[in-house]
C-alpha cells in the first residue's frame, strides 16, 4: 500500500507546471484548501504566491529556487514509470482533488494526465481549465448531474465503453465508444438533472467550468466547503 503523504479531511488542490489563472487558483482555494505541488508544480506555486503543504515528484523539473524554498517539504519519488501527477495521486488521501495546469501546457502532458484519470477514477480527481472540468466517470456506478438547460455535456472514452444516459439530448444507449471509434463530444443536456451510467472504467466526462460545483455532487463529495 502507498504511503499517504499527504492527508485531509478536505478537498486538496494539486498545482501542476503548467499556465493557472489566479482567477481560477482561488475558485479551487475556496473548495480545496490545503495545496500540493506535482513536481515543477512548485515553481508555479511560487509565481501565484503560494506556498504548498508537499511537493511530490521525481523533482527533476524543480528550480533550485523552488528547492531551496520548499526544502522542508519535498518529496522524491525517483520511479520514471509514471508522472508526477500520477505519483502526487497515489500518495493524496483526500475526497477530492482539484487539479490546474495540467491542461493548458504540453499536449503530450495532458494526455498523459487523462491517461492517469481513467485508471484511477476512485481518487475523485477533477481537472480544472480556463473552460472546463474533467473527471473520469467510475464504472458500473450512476452519476446524476444537475445542469443547466443547454449545457454542454461531452464524453470522451480513453478505453472501450458503452453506457446509458438520460436527459441528454442524444442518449447512449447502443454506442459503443473507443478513442478510435465513436466518441460523444458536444452533447447538451435536456432536463434538469442528466444521468450516466458506464459499464467501464475509461470514460471521462467534460463540462463548462462553472459546473464544478455540480461535478463534485456528482461524484459524491461531501466535504465542499461553502456548499
Amino acid at each position: 500500500m502507498e504511503t499517504k503523504l499527504v492527508e485531509s479531511l478536505h478537498g486538496i488542490t494539486l498545482i501542476g507546471g503548467g499556465p493557472v489563472q489566479p482567477a481560477l487558483m482561488t475558485e479551487a482555494l475556496a473548495l480545496a484548501p490545503t495545496v500540493v505541488a506535482a513536481d515543477g508544480g512548485a515553481d508555479r506555486a511560487i509565481k501565484l504566491g503560494i506556498t504548498p503543504h508537499a511537493v511530490i515528484g521525481d523533482l527533476d523539473s524543480l528550480s533550485r529556487a523552488a528547492r531551496q524554498r520548499f526544502a522542508d517539504r519535498l518529496h522524491r519519488i525517483p520511479e520514471q514509470s509514471s508522472t508526477d501527477f500520477d505519483k502526487a495521486l497515489r500518495h493524496i488521501s483526500a475526497p477530492f482533488c482539484l487539479c490546474l495546469g495540467f491542461s493548458g501546457g504540453r499536449v503530450d502532458h495532458a494526455l498523459a494526465v487523462f491517461n492517469c484519470l481513467v485508471q484511477r477514477p476512485g481518487r475523485r480527481a477533477l481537472i480544472l481549465s480556463p473552460s472546463d472540468v474533467v473527471f473520469a466517470a467510475p464504472a458500473q456506478t450512476e452519476i446524476r448531474l444537475s445542469l443547466p438547460p443547454r449545457c454542454r455535456v461531452s464524453l470522451f472514452p480513453m478505453a472501450a465503453v458503452t453506457g446509458t444516459s438520460a436527459g441528454l439530448r442524444w442518449p447512449i444507449e447502443g454506442i459503443s465508444f473507443s478513442p478510435a471509434g465513436a466518441i460523444g463530444t458536444s452533447n447538451i443536456a435536456t432536463a434538469p438533472e442528466v444521468s450516466l451510467r458506464f459499464d467501464q472504467p475509461g470514460m471521462l466526462v467534460i463540462l463548462p467550468r462553472a459546473q464544478l460545483r455540480a461535478a463534485l455532487s456528482a461524484l459524491g463529495t461531501e466535504h465542499v466547503r461553502g456548499k
